[in-house]
């Protein structure tokens, strides 16, 4: 059962059961919307900027580890190699990141608005903000202001060839800082691949902004009426 203090009662009131209350993620999103920590030009990293130059360093016996953030592959052969968690935008987090501010919104309504990025003093609703991670998702893949798609990462061939540049590659995961795609793509060691599902699924969340508004999500709205007539029976 949701708990029923005034903190997890929200818009139309609604009940919130979440192991955040308002305070609490308010200090998250300061974090996850932060420039120099999670949020990149292309979505949220998989590890903050900051360990970049403050690595997070253990010892064991003469043997020094440690985390850092890396925007790209990885620099050990630990974890499969190639594959890095510790900076890159991967796609399946950033899905989740939006489909969970959705549902918060869906909460707290036009009310409650954080900074975005933080220290811009912008402020945002959940769902302008949810929005605000998609368009940078997005972005990974449209042409910029020169013409260039961030995903090629700065190849030519691929930016100038007419037979690649409308080419559009899904790669497992992007380059925290730059949106480069990494890791497989469509082919693999003279194979064929489908397209990584996860990087797919970031697509179609950036898509999804094409069609509802933020009044669709709240209580009344067409986008939840089927919801609205099951509490009903």
């Amino acid at each position: 059962m949701a708990p029923t203090d005034a903190g997890f009662i929200g818009y139309k009131e609604r009940r919130l059961l979440s192991i955040l209350n308002k305070q609490k993620l308010e200090r998250v999103l300061a974090y996850l919307l932060d420039e120099n920590e999670f949020l990149g030009p292309h979505g949220i990293r998989s590890l903050s900027r900051y360990h970049l130059e403050h690595p997070f360093v253990f010892h064991v016996g003469a043997q020094e580890y440690k985390v850092q953030y890396l925007p790209a592959e990885s620099n050990t052969g630990m974890f499969g190699g190639n594959s890095n968690w510790r900076g890159p935008v991967w796609m399946p987090v950033n899905v989740l990141i939006v489909r969970a501010l959705l549902n918060l919104y869906a909460f707290y309504g036009d009310e409650f608005k954080v900074q975005c990025p933080t220290g811009s003093g912008r402020y945002m609703t959940l769902f302008d903000v949810a929005q605000e991670i998609a368009r940078r998702l997005s972005g990974t893949f449209l042409r910029d202001a020169d013409g260039r798609r961030p995903f090629y990462g700065g190849t030519a061939k691929f930016e100038d060839d007419p037979h690649w540049r409308d080419l559009i590659l899904f790669y497992e995961y992007f380059h925290g800082d730059n949106g480069a795609g990494l890791g497989p793509a469509t082919r693999r060691a003279g194979r064929l691949w489908s397209p990584p599902s996860w990087t797919s699924s970031g697509a179609s969340t950036a898509n999804f902004f094409s069609r509802p508004t933020a009044g669709s999500l709240r209580p009344g709205s067409c986008g939840n009426r089927w919801a609205e007539n099951r509490r009903e029976k």
